[in-house]
């Protein structure tokens, strides 16, 4: 690798770094003969940890900073004074194959800044993918980063390439992303979705008469939303998140925490830092969207539109409707189980399997990976005490799950004043 090409990778690997939503793959592309690596299923791109225990890494990187939009909330705006460079779709596939024989990745995420008009970056972006597959051969991962506006033929053909495509919606509604990015609006982005959407679903459909018919994206697509740079309350997100969900491709949506990177821009709020703690919530509330049959109203509602950032949105609920607890594990079905602070997906299948041949109390519980802490105060089941939400009151139970705020100072340290005046 020569200096000029590491310069290259170093400023736009930066860039990139603001992009979160490359965490998975989901999507098995075995080796074939002649081929260079594979996808071995599970989940967890980018240094992250796949279902099995395996740490994943891709190559993370931009294809271009360069960008013709003047986006309030991003680096890469072009009125910004940064180092900017582009790599070359050679260059870019020599960097992806040297790292992978090296054994320093196992895939590629690639997003770029839009240059002259989005087809012509889709296009370039498109011929990096295509590369990889055809001329090198390449069965790794490769998640490409659609661009908005771009063409149903480059989207199309992107996605015979990649395992995975997303396009950013960057802010939930239209009125504030006008304001912060005047050059984008929501069509620019939805058009896209839909070209995966229906490209996916004519694939999964030829697939059903022809075996070996080409995959469409067989991983997806995800999309991004950034949190605290604008007005959005936490139920306008979610309820963007539920629409997007009730799509069949639409495999993740992420939170990211608004980061001030331009802090000359007075459209922009003024934070010291990332508003983590309500992404996290964000994303515990999505988790509970998908996999534990909630709904957005059960979770925020008009009265309290903003997620509870002392307790998780689950324990939130719960301490809310004190009237449908406390649940017995040995007659409640699977669904009311996972109502159940502290019970996960895991532990509500295994108690449901479990109690038909044995008895079930503490000790059986915690071995099931239930979260005794908080379940205990909503069932009841064999060896248990027989506290529950209802004697100890919401506010009481809230009061001893939520931890306690850490001092500051010592109390048993003298502290001497040297002011005299």
């Amino acid at each position: 690798m020569n200096e000029q090409v590491l310069h290259k990778l170093k400023v736009l690997a930066e860039s990139a770094k603001y992009d979160v939503s490359c965490s998975s793959s989901g999507t098995v592309r075995r080796n074939a003969s002649g081929g260079v690596g594979n996808t071995v299923g599970g989940w967890g791109i980018c240094h992250s940890f796949a279902e099995d225990g395996r740490c994943i890494s891709l190559l993370k990187v931009m294809l271009t900073n360069y960008c013709i939009y003047d986006c309030a909330y991003c680096i890469n705006r072009i009125s910004n004074d940064i180092p900017r460079a582009t790599l070359s779709v050679s260059e870019l596939v020599d960097l992806t194959m040297e790292f992978y024989r090296r054994n320093y990745i196992e895939g590629l995420f690639l997003s770029s800044g839009v240059v002259r008009n989005p087809d012509y970056t889709m296009e370039r972006l498109v011929r990096v993918a295509k590369d990889l597959r055809t001329v090198h051969r390449f069965n790794g991962y490769i998640h490409l980063k659609s661009i908005p506006g771009a063409s149903r033929e480059l989207v199309r053909e992107a996605g015979l390439y990649a395992d995975r495509l997303s396009v950013n919606l960057e802010i939930p509604t239209e009125a504030n992303l006008k304001m912060l990015a005047p050059e984008k609006d929501h069509r620019s982005v939805y058009l896209p979705m839909k070209y995966i959407r229906e490209g996916a679903l004519e694939s999964a459909e030829e697939r059903k008469h022809h075996r070996r018919a080409p995959r469409f994206a067989p991983a997806g697509q995800s999309t991004q939303m950034i949190v605290g740079a604008t007005s959005e309350s936490d139920r306008d997100i979610l309820k963007v998140s539920s629409a997007l969900y009730a799509q069949p491709t639409m495999k993740r949506v992420y939170y990211s925490g608004y980061i001030s990177v331009n802090t000359y821009d007075k459209r922009l709020p003024a934070l010291k830092q990332p508003p983590l703690v309500r992404e996290n919530r964000l994303y515990q509330a999505d988790w509970l969207l998908r996999f534990y049959q909630f709904r957005v109203d059960e979770l925020v509602d008009e009265a309290s539109p903003d997620l509870d950032l002392e307790v998780d949105p689950k324990l939130a609920w719960a301490l809310k409707h004190p009237e449908f607890f406390p649940v017995n594990i040995y007659t409640a079905d699977y669904e009311t189980l996972l109502r159940v602070p502290g019970i996960g997906v895991r532990s509500a299948k295994m108690i449901v399997m479990s109690r038909r041949f044995s008895r079930i109390g503490f000790y059986e519980l915690k071995k099931m990976g239930a979260v005794m802490k908080k379940a205990r105060y909503f069932i009841t089941c064999n060896e248990l005490p027989d506290k529950t939400i209802h004697e100890l009151t919401p506010l009481g139970v809230r009061k001893l799950l939520v931890p306690k705020p850490k001092k500051r100072t010592d109390d048993r340290q003298l502290t001497l004043n040297f002011d005299f005046d």
